[in-house]
């Protein structure tokens, strides 16, 4: 008996279903995927501390290679042979390019620390579109056969359901589970709870600032009436900055004493603030001057390298085992994403490229994408200065 299972995945795939048999859970009750990210992303902090992340993930660069073997035994090297294949890069389905696909993974991935996007293929079994899937809950499940697959429920309260081959992965902290990687909600919300009850209570001061500047304190008991009476009188004689007859200068009698509220009172430790979005900057692998654009060439270097490269590498991966079968890999066939970290050097670094250029390591056309210079015809033959030759000569 097959279980039928309804998918919604926008309005593209309302009618669609997918037959399978049934399944039996192999992770652990709780151990699947939950999804964490909404109320994290309503924090400035938070936000601030994933975007240049989201944003430098954004702007790398996919491209089919297919590498193969002459008979000569040199390397026969084609980037972007396939049309389909490019155009899915650039526009993997048709409500976002290939940039914002890749900017929500990312940020999906920092929150949750998994993101998942479903690969559509034709009848032919090649792919032709590629959607996010913005899950609230995740479960890896199995039939008899072995075979992975898995169960989403969406935000919308639809459950879809896919086979594992069909879904590209990205995952971090991959430590506990077999399938996901762990969730950041336990190492972050006591964090976050500090934040909150540290801006409530500025938010409790700058009202309390704005509304009471003086506490009278009378030392004999009056009515309510004569309390107001005393407070207005107080307020109309020494507060109000219309009257023309103020000379800066207040009294009150021995049965009042007047005292002024200082904000700074009931203001919460800047200190341990700070302190505290240190450490969820740490935890984002960041720091004020990559949030705030005020880093150098060295520093950004070394926040590519920690941060953005290991991402680089997996979406690498999992395009090409997604999206390639085995045979055609063994072709030569691979996604590679790049990402010149060279775009944020100084204006030093990138002139010094024409060295490379002459050499046969850059073209000129990779070293005019640095400049943010559009390319010229001819500009992708790599080229060699004629003093510099192959060792065996």
């Amino acid at each position: 008996m097959k279980e039928v299972i309804k998918i919604g995945l926008l309005d593209r795939f309302r009618n669609k279903t997918v037959s399978v048999t049934k399944y039996k859970l192999i992770s652990d009750a709780g151990g699947g995927y939950y999804s964490f990210g909404g109320n994290l992303y309503y924090s400035d902090i938070v936000r601030a501390a994933i975007r240049p992340k989201a944003q430098a993930i954004g702007k790398i660069v996919g491209k089919h290679i297919r590498e193969t073997i002459r008979a000569d035994g040199s390397k026969d090297i084609k980037v972007n042979p396939e049309a389909y294949m490019r155009f899915l890069l650039e526009e993997p389905n048709p409500y976002m390019t290939g940039q914002m696909l890749q900017e929500k993974l990312a940020v999906q991935l920092e929150l949750n620390h998994n993101a998942f996007a479903y690969i559509e293929k034709d009848e032919n079994d090649y792919p032709v579109a590629i959607y996010p899937i913005n899950a609230a809950v995740g479960e890896a499940v199995q039939n008899y056969n072995g075979e992975l697959f898995l169960r989403f429920t969406l935000k919308s309260g639809k459950i879809v359901t896919f086979r594992y081959t069909n879904i590209i992965h990205l995952r971090k902290d991959f430590n506990n589970n077999e399938i996901f990687g762990d969730s950041p909600a336990r190492a972050l919300l006591p964090l976050m709870e500090v934040v909150n009850v540290i801006d409530q209570g500025i938010i409790k001061a700058i009202k309390n600032s704005n509304i009471i500047k003086w506490l009278l304190r009378f030392k004999a008991n009056l009515n309510p009436e004569d309390i107001k009476k005393s407070i207005k009188e107080f307020v109309n004689s020494f507060l109000n900055t219309e009257k023309s007859e103020s000379v800066g200068a207040a009294a009150v009698d021995a049965k009042t004493d007047a005292i002024q509220v200082d904000p700074k009172d009931y203001v919460p430790n800047a200190a341990q603030m700070d302190r505290t979005v240190q450490r969820i900057y740490s935890f984002f692998n960041t720091n004020a001057k990559i949030i705030q654009g005020n880093y150098t060439e060295d520093e950004w270097i070394s926040y590519y390298e920690a941060n953005i490269e290991p991402v680089v590498m997996q979406l690498s991966g999992e395009y090409t085992r997604k999206l390639f079968t085995r045979k055609e890999r063994g072709f030569g066939n691979k996604i590679i994403f790049e990402s010149s970290n060279l775009t944020f050097a100084s204006m030093q670094t990138k002139l010094s490229l024409v060295n490379f250029v002459d050499r046969g390591i850059l073209n000129p056309n990779e070293v005019r994408g640095i400049l943010n210079l559009a390319p010229i015809p001819g500009g992708d033959e790599y080229i060699r200065r004629l003093d510099t030759r192959p060792v065996s000569e």
